[in-house]
């Protein structure tokens, strides 16, 4: 554990300003198209499957898928509900038309009014409703997955993921994730060096799971103030007192730590009991390159 010495907060101020040890460059980008390659052809599969958004993290994912298997190899979902904002919709279509990319728009009302019906309460709590709209989205990825035989590309980033901002088995559920060791900031630049859109790039991250929703608005903190904290936290491994004085505030201290180990259960498989020898994710974790 690192516990830095009184002045290094002003020493470390100009690191902050980019502490992130991992440069966003050419050489990241072929990593990642390399993995998608790699990852998909051990499955045997050439194609993927994603939800798009709209948003700077599917968009950047979706960029990356491209690059690694090819614009025929890439089908992107679209799947509003009622209240979607329209710059969603036609955001993630400009994706589609800059990557020339095959596909679908499924709106998702029908099915989530019809899942609401049965219990009224779910409309008067957000975090349900969110939850359903988005393994809603996930149910329609894995159909369509199914048909067009691909892999769902996964496209939460590492600040969402350690951060519990995820729906489990929804926007969490994926055969692979070329983001999830990529904290927002990274990949906002990362969207930069790949052109992506502009207007996406500058849009408030929102899920969109309701009117007016914004992710940062419902964390209490921006996306780049709980980065600079997760990186010294999580990466470098900081102490509260050095992250305090780092200039951090002991509140956000707190909250984000709680954040992180309330959420943990989101980060595992299911826990199974151990009862035999050799208990599957416990002693026995099949290789997926066996037989490949």
């Amino acid at each position: 554990m690192k516990i830095i010495k009184s002045g290094a907060a002003l020493k470390n101020s100009s690191k902050r300003q980019n502490p992130f040890e991992i440069p966003v460059n050419q050489d990241l980008v072929k990593v990642l198209v390399d993995f998608i390659k790699h990852e998909t052809g051990r499955f045997g599969i050439k194609r993927i499957v994603i939800g798009l958004s709209g948003g700077i993290d599917s968009t950047v994912a979706a960029y990356l898928a491209v690059r690694a298997l090819g614009s025929k190899n890439v089908l992107g979902i679209l799947m509003p509900y009622k209240t979607s904002s329209a710059d969603s919709i036609s955001d993630a279509l400009l994706v589609v038309k800059a990557l020339k990319i095959k596909s679908m728009l499924i709106n998702l009302t029908g099915a989530v009014d019809a899942l609401a019906k049965n219990d009224p309460d779910i409309l008067k709590n957000k975090v349900r409703f969110g939850n359903i709209m988005a393994r809603m989205r996930m149910i329609c990825l894995y159909d369509q997955s199914n048909e067009f035989k691909g892999l769902v590309l996964g496209t939460g980033n590492k600040t969402e993921i350690l951060l519990g901002y995820t729906t489990l088995y929804g926007d969490s559920a994926s055969a692979l994730n070329p983001l999830g060791d990529l904290y927002k900031t990274q990949v906002w630049q990362l969207a930069e060096l790949l052109k992506c859109p502009g207007q996406i790039i500058k849009k408030k991250p929102s899920a969109d799971l309701w009117s007016g929703q914004t992710d940062e608005g419902e964390l209490g903190f921006t996306y780049r103030e709980a980065d600079e904290l997760l990186y010294y936290m999580i990466d470098q491994r900081y102490t509260d007192a050095g992250l305090a004085e780092m200039g951090f505030k002991p509140a956000f201290i707190k909250t984000v730590k709680d954040k992180i180990r309330f959420n943990q259960f989101k980060r595992v498989p299911p826990i199974i009991a151990k009862v035999s020898n050799r208990t599957i994710n416990v002693d026995f974790r099949y290789n997926r390159d066996w037989g490949s």
